[in-house]
């Protein structure tokens, strides 16, 4: 059996880092088996589903290093969805149901009041071919449930029906089909919720692995029971935890500052989210994996936590410092290059700056400093001035090397007499305007002595 998965945003937003979790897991579940990633849009919804969001999705995947085997569009797929829903009306498993919302809420009520579980009552089903009629005349347009098997005789009469299965993530998982309201499949205006189209398309697409964040275990119960009375082996499952905000909140795509394309925008590398995505909740230290052949390594579902993860975004910048701390000159080249950085000495001025960069943005911070003037020189009290005074005037001659800063300043110390931070930090002020950055060994080799002579003070 070739392993099949799927992802199925639903294109009416741009994807968040709780997208990311189950797109990688899939993702990563399937690529370390040999097996298929399909991407198939949730676009059933015809007044949010925007095909730009659907173009933003594939890109921002692709963005990751997650490229799809196969994308679908359940827009496209409409008859099939069509005919699985005759099927079931035919054997009489999917039925009319009239009640508007706050009908709904107050027979809940009622059941409450009388001690009941506050679950659909299958009033619909007592409705008579007069009843049907007269609120067809009404221009009531019906919804349409599907009949769970959860009664033996009488439907009106549920019992205790379980649903059992082997998560792939949590072991053994029940789920007991009377303790729920038969769900709606079918909206008044006709079109679909989430559950049929993705039951068929599961079916049709042989997709062998559901996998997906724990949320839907309840909804695992019923799609089985839509499976089986399709007549579609059920797929495996496997559930993972949630992640949330700090304070508990799950994410959305209304959190829109955490969308991979806002993050993307911001200067974050790929492997830092997509780390902080998946290690969040499992077992062992999160830290910056290189590529996602190594994070897929570090994934083992029985290390999945229970419970939600937090998901931090300060996290973000760490993970993300760690990988531009380790990057290679030619993964940052094509960037360097739009900051200005000239291809030589490009790759010794990136070496000299990385680890001091969270983002390979930031590089463009020291372009002005290594390759420009500086826009502001900063003031030196007259001691600090004739120390810079003397030291300027023992600068070597050129070319520069990485041993230069060292020539200058153990010749500046023998004829000042000054040491350790009385003697650097004029010098680094002087040479950078700034208190702090790279080894001044490596600047100095950068800056030159041309350059380093006209921020003489």
């Amino acid at each position: 059996m070739t392993i099949t998965v799927r992802f199925a945003p639903s294109p009416t937003g741009y994807l968040h880092i709780g997208n990311l979790r189950p797109a990688l897991f899939n993702w990563l579940f399937a690529t370390s088996r040999g097996g298929r990633f399909v991407l198939r849009y949730d676009d059933t919804d015809r007044e949010r589903s925007k095909p730009e969001y659907a173009t933003a999705i594939l890109e921002d995947l692709r963005w990751i290093g997650i490229e799809p085997a196969e994308v679908v569009a359940q827009s496209d797929r409409i008859a099939l969805y069509d005919a699985a829903s005759l099927r079931l009306r035919d054997a009489g498993l999917l039925y009319a149901c009239f009640e508007t919302a706050d009908e709904l809420e107050r027979a809940r009520a009622r059941r409450k009041m009388r001690g009941l579980p506050p679950i659909y009552g299958r009033e619909a089903l007592r409705l008579t071919p007069d009843d049907l009629a007269r609120l067809e005349a009404e221009g009531r347009r019906p919804h349409w449930r599907f009949r769970l098997p959860n009664f033996a005789d009488d439907p009106f009469a549920p019992e205790r029906t379980e649903i059992h299965w082997d998560d792939v993530v949590r072991g053994r998982q029940t789920v007991d089909l009377a303790s729920l309201s038969d769900p709606v499949l079918v909206r008044e205006d006709g079109s679909y919720l989430y559950t049929l189209p993705s039951v068929v398309d599961d079916g049709e697409m042989a997709i062998s692995h559901v996998l997906r964040g724990d949320d839907h275990i309840t909804n695992t119960g019923v799609q089985i029971a839509i499976f089986q009375a399709l007549g579609y082996a059920p797929p495996a499952f496997g559930h993972f935890n949630l992640l949330t905000t700090i304070d508990g909140e799950g994410l959305s795509k209304r959190s829109g500052a955490l969308s991979l394309r806002m993050l993307r925008e911001d200067g974050y590398e790929p492997m830092a989210l997509a780390s902080l995505a998946v290690l969040t909740g499992l077992a062992g230290a999160i830290e910056a994996m290189p590529d996602l052949a190594a994070l897929g390594e570090r994934v083992d579902f029985a290390t999945v936590s229970a419970s939600s993860s937090k998901f931090d975004p300060a996290e973000l910048a760490r993970l993300n410092a760690e990988l531009v701390h380790a990057m290679p000159y030619a993964a940052a080249a094509e960037r360097l290059s739009a900051m200005g950085v000239p291809e030589e000495p490009g790759e010794a001025f990136w070496l000299a700056v990385r680890k001091n960069c969270v983002r390979v943005r930031d590089a463009a911070d020291w372009v002005p400093i290594v390759f420009g003037d500086l826009s502001e020189r900063p003031s030196f009290d007259s001691e600090d001035r004739a120390f810079l005074e003397t030291a300027f005037d023992l600068l070597p001659p050129g070319p520069y090397d990485r041993a230069t800063w060292k020539a200058w300043t153990d010749g500046v110390k023998m004829a000042t007499g000054r040491k350790g931070k009385a003697l650097f930090m004029p010098l680094r002020l002087a040479l950078t305007g700034l208190d702090h950055g790279p080894e001044l060994a490596d600047l100095l080799a950068l800056i030159g002595r041309d350059r380093a002579l006209a921020r003489r003070p």
